[in-house]
Parts: C-alpha cells; structure tokens; sequence
C-alpha cells in the first residue's frame, strides 16, 4: 500500500511540474501570485486532481490549537503542498516554511514554484519531509 501511495505521491509531483511549465509558458514571468495559483489550479483539476487553495493549517501548540494559523497555498489530491512565489529567487527561509508545512501536514512532498523567473524549470524546487504516510 506504501509503495502504491508513493507511485501516486509522484505521479502528482510530475503533473505539478508538467502544468507549472504550460501555464508559464503561456503567461509568462511577471503578473501576480494568485493569477499563477487559479490558473495552475485550473490545470490540475483539469487532470482530475483535487486541488484546494488557501487551505487553513492551524498550529497545535500542547493543549491549545491556534485556528488561525498558517494558510497553505495549494493542496493537492490532500497529498502535496504546492507554495507559489513571485520573488527575486527562492530563498531558504522560503524552503524552511514549505518543510514546516508538510511536518504539520504529516506530508511527504511539496514544490515551492518561483513565477518570477524566464524559463519555469528554474523556479521549481522540490521539498522533501522525511515523513512517509503509511
């Protein structure tokens, strides 16, 4: 079952990717944040995947839960966290963050997609958590 979940895990990180490259080909470099996040949302759905945007992680902090936490950016198929940036480059506080997220998440894969960049293989960075869901 683990091996079957993992082939799944990646099947979505190749079609994060496959369909961050179309949409930035299409809009190229320089518009905003949210524009890329609802069109690559749009591709991804269009594949069958379940994306949610602007998920609320809360923090568990001993016996009190913080509601208003932390919002993800993108959940898919509630396997992969995807954070869009528009930045100068993606930096290690950024990497730090999304790791952070999928410890809460109890995840294993995420993708922090910088838009601001010329060619999109560039702007795709893939983070691992050593947590493997069972």
């Amino acid at each position: 079952m683990v091996q079957k979940k993992n082939m799944h895990i990646e099947a979505i990180g190749k079609n994060i990717v496959h369909c961050s490259i179309k949409v930035h080909k299409t809009l190229g470099p320089g518009l905003l944040e949210s524009v890329y996040q609802k069109c690559l949302a749009y591709e991804l759905e269009q594949l069958g995947h379940k994306v949610q945007c602007e998920v609320m992680l809360p923090i568990k902090y001993g016996p009190i839960t913080l509601e208003e936490g932390y919002r993800v950016d993108m959940l898919i198929d509630d396997l992969v966290i995807v954070e869009n940036k528009v930045s100068e480059a993606i930096l290690p506080i950024h990497e730090a963050q999304l790791l952070t997220y999928l410890k809460m998440k109890k995840l294993s894969l995420g993708y922090l997609l910088n838009w601001n960049v010329p060619v999109m293989k560039q702007g795709i960075k893939r983070i691992l958590n050593d947590y493997w869901p069972e």
